[in-house]
């Protein structure tokens, strides 16, 4: 069975713990833990997580995705990613992105929705558009290793 978009969202802040999106230099401490509380620490994470897989599920591109994956599981990982990522206490123990996303044909397309629909959920959350920013560069340089270049994408029949 092919694997889903399910691990590109278990794993949306892997990559960065991982080393492959380490070129850019860390936030300051200072900085970084401010984002965490910007989020609203732990509890703001998890609301805001509640709130993306909705708008995930509801949304007919990244819907069919989710619908059949365990999304407790996957909120809850995005809740320590997001933590980790934010300068809070959390540990991200989650695969990396690249190996997590080597067989998923995951198109930019799919990556831009997901991003789209993770905006919605900050806006809905009233996240300030600088700390959405701030973390979205903090994401962003995982699409080197989620998108799959179109060379190497399989047809489906």
């Amino acid at each position: 069975m092919k694997k889903t978009l399910l691990t590109f969202a278990i794993a949306t802040a892997g990559l960065l713990m991982s080393g492959a999106a380490t070129a850019q230099p860390a936030p300051q401490a200072t900085q970084t833990a401010s984002l965490y509380q910007a989020f609203g620490e732990k509890a703001g994470l998890v609301l805001l997580m509640d709130d993306f897989m909705a708008r995930l599920l509801a949304d007919p591109r990244t819907g069919p995705h989710f619908q059949p994956a365990n999304q407790p599981h996957i909120k809850e990982q995005l809740v320590e990613q997001f933590c980790a990522l934010g300068g809070g206490p959390c540990v991200y123990k989650g695969v990396d992105m690249k190996t997590s996303h080597a067989e998923l044909d995951i198109k930019k397309s799919d990556f831009h929705a997901l991003v789209e629909v993770l905006q919605a959920s900050m806006d809905a959350r009233q996240i300030p558009f600088r700390r959405q920013n701030e973390m979205l560069a903090l994401l962003a340089p995982m699409h080197r290793d989620i998108i799959t270049p179109p060379e190497k994408l399989t047809q489906k029949p």
